[in-house]
Order: structure tokens, then C-alpha cells, then sequence
């Protein structure tokens, strides 16, 4: 069964830290392409982070320097190191899978996650 598993959200205070993980199961995840992804109320899902499969790493401007993309291959999982959380980051985070141009046009080849969410708050 094809299935991403997001974890790792929760509260956390402005300037604080989270590393969420992106669990798949029933696919060859080396050979994708990985993307983070987030969707706060009321907006779009929005490109976060995503690696492709050589390793090759990309940001939104918005969390370039804070947030840090990985992926272990032999785990199937893909992580995103949160860190200096801002008010404007909550939401709730997805990953999806792909090739490189589908992944940034937010086509993943997966079906969706229940994500897991994030909230940044004193």
C-alpha cells in the first residue's frame, strides 16, 4: 500500500526549533524526487523545501537559512529541520514525492498525507 506518514508538529515558541519526518511505505522512494510542502488556513499549499533524488536541495525564500531538508533512503523517510520558527510558519506540512518538475508544481505522485501540523506561538 502506497501511504507518506508525516510526524514530528507540534507547539513550539517564536525562535524555536522542530524536525518533522516523512515516512513512505510501497514505493522505490530513492528514486523520487521529495518535497515539503504547507498549507495554512484560508491559503494555498505552498512549496517548502524539496531534495531530488541525487541530493540536490531547494527552499522557498521564505525559509532559506532556517529550514534544512534530508532524506535517509535506507529509512524511506524524508526529514525537514526546522529552526528560528516564525509567527508566519504555522500550518500544516505535507510531503509528497516525484519527479523534480512535478514535485515544485506541487503534482506529487502520491496520495496526500494527513500532514502534521505546526503551530508557533508564546
Amino acid at each position: 500500500q502506497v501511504q507518506l506518514v508525516e510526524s514530528g508538529g507540534g507547539l513550539v515558541q517564536p525562535g524555536g526549533s522542530l524536525r518533522l519526518s516523512c515516512a513512505a511505505s510501497g514505493v522505490i522512494f530513492s528514486i523520487y524526487t521529495m518535497g515539503w510542502y504547507r498549507q495554512a488556513p484560508g491559503k494555498q499549499r505552498e512549496l517548502v523545501a524539496s531534495i531530488t533524488s541525487g541530493g540536490t536541495k531547494n527552499y522557498a525564500d521564505s525559509v532559506k537559512g532556517r529550514f534544512t531538508i534530508s532524506r535517509d533512503n535506507a529509512k524511506n523517510t524524508v526529514y525537514l529541520q526546522m529552526n528560528s520558527l516564525k509567527p508566519e510558519d504555522p500550518a500544516v506540512y505535507y510531503c509528497n514525492a516525484g519527479s523534480p518538475y512535478a514535485v515544485v508544481i506541487g503534482k506529487g505522485s502520491l496520495p496526500w498525507g494527513q500532514g502534521t501540523q505546526v503551530t508557533v506561538s508564546s
